[in-house]
């Protein structure tokens, strides 16, 4: 049940090296359609990322702009030495934000969201054990979970969760999914269990949220405290 980056990430992946120059590299965004690209060592280690905006630090710095009395924005005057570096640029190497944030395949979907959030990025470069090159994820990779069918969601929470991994009685519960939204409702026996069903169908891929509606025979959730 638990997505890991492995599952949504994208495997076909355009990169460059740190020698690939400024036009290669505008080329490969625009034939590829995508909006950064990774940049690997000799090793398919990844030392950086180039993505759009920092192409576009050359239209940002262009000395006529200023000549025209253009003045940039306040973030870009706040990041303007490292603007200018990266503006004056003619390879991957001169023009990519490095280190690149990486995140390992066999990470979850949600430290990916968490890692992307941290840092303020779109993308993550995704890495094997030894640090080499598997994909890449994106935030609109990270959402494609969700737009898994009710039915398949319910099917899997009632074969996988209810029937296969609660080692007890839930013929009495009831599953419900609509847009993604789980109500569960019906009686178990103890209150703890019915918790843990709770708290399980909240992890299936796809699942926006969960309605508890369940009862149970006997509230042991005061024995389980103590």
């Amino acid at each position: 049940m638990r997505m890991t980056v492995a599952d949504v990430m994208t495997r076909k992946v355009v990169s460059v090296t740190a020698a690939t120059p400024f036009k290669e590299i505008a080329e490969a965004l625009i034939t590829g359609g995508i909006s950064a690209v990774p940049v690997l060592n000799h090793e398919q280690h990844v030392i950086g990322m180039v993505s759009e905006a920092d192409l576009l630090r050359k239209e940002e710095f262009r000395e006529q702009f200023y000549r025209e009395g253009y003045r940039p924005p306040l973030r870009a005057r706040l990041r303007r030495p490292k603007g200018r570096q990266k503006a004056e640029g003619d390879t991957a190497a001169d023009l990519m934000t490095s280190p690149a944030v990486c995140v390992s395949y066999e990470a979850s979907a949600v430290e990916a969201a968490r890692l992307m959030d941290t840092n303020d990025v779109k993308r993550l470069a995704v890495i094997d054990g030894d640090g080499c090159l598997l994909g890449i994820v994106s935030r609109r990779d990270l959402v494609k979970p969700f737009l898994r069918p009710d039915e398949e969601i319910a099917a899997e929470i009632r074969d996988d969760v209810l029937d296969r991994t609660l080692w007890v009685d839930t013929s009495s519960v009831t599953t419900q999914v609509r847009q993604g939204v789980v109500t569960l409702s019906g009686r178990m026996e103890r209150r703890t269990e019915a918790a843990i069903a709770v708290r399980l169908a909240g992890r299936v891929n796809g699942v926006v949220g969960v309605i508890d509606e369940l009862t149970w025979n006997t509230d042991d959730s005061t024995r389980e405290a103590r």
